[in-house]
């Protein structure tokens, strides 16, 4: 069984069978799919009011494409539970979150105080996101 690791308020993640993007196509009762890599996520926004999760698959730590997806889905404004799924690494979670991702589902287990730690080891950011963080520059510059 999968570790859910979850920053929703009320920390409860959503336990819904996600069914693949081209099965989503098909359905019209199904409010949970899954991304894989290489699958454009913008196929979702006309649908966006009926899914309560979106899955995002990581096969591998290396393989970026799933940051992209997240941040396609906030900016056309999901509001819905966002997972990151598979080969997540605690390094990567607070770059996730920046992106849009709010919950986790890593193949193996995670240290609940390595994530945390993640979250405060560099206060300050660069890049404008979707996450509500102020740029450094901005305060800077104001």
């Amino acid at each position: 069984m999968l570790e859910f690791y979850t920053l929703r308020e009320g920390g409860e993640a959503a336990e819904l069978p996600a069914v693949t993007l081209e099965a989503f196509a098909g359905q019209s009762n199904a409010t949970a799919v899954r991304i894989e890599p290489g699958e454009d996520a913008r196929a979702l926004l006309p649908h966006l009011d009926q899914v309560a999760l979106v899955e995002v698959n990581f096969p591998v730590f290396g393989d970026g494409r799933g940051y992209s997806a997240a941040r396609i889905l906030r900016e056309a404004g999901y509001t819905g539970e966002l997972r990151a799924v598979g080969d997540v690494l605690v390094d990567q979670i607070s770059h996730m979150v920046r992106c849009g991702f709010d919950s986790f589902a890593p193949d193996k287990p995670l240290d609940p105080a390595l994530i945390e730690q993640a979250f405060t080891i560099f206060p300050n950011r660069y890049q404008k996101t979707v996450d509500p963080t102020v740029p450094i520059w901005a305060l800077r510059h104001g």
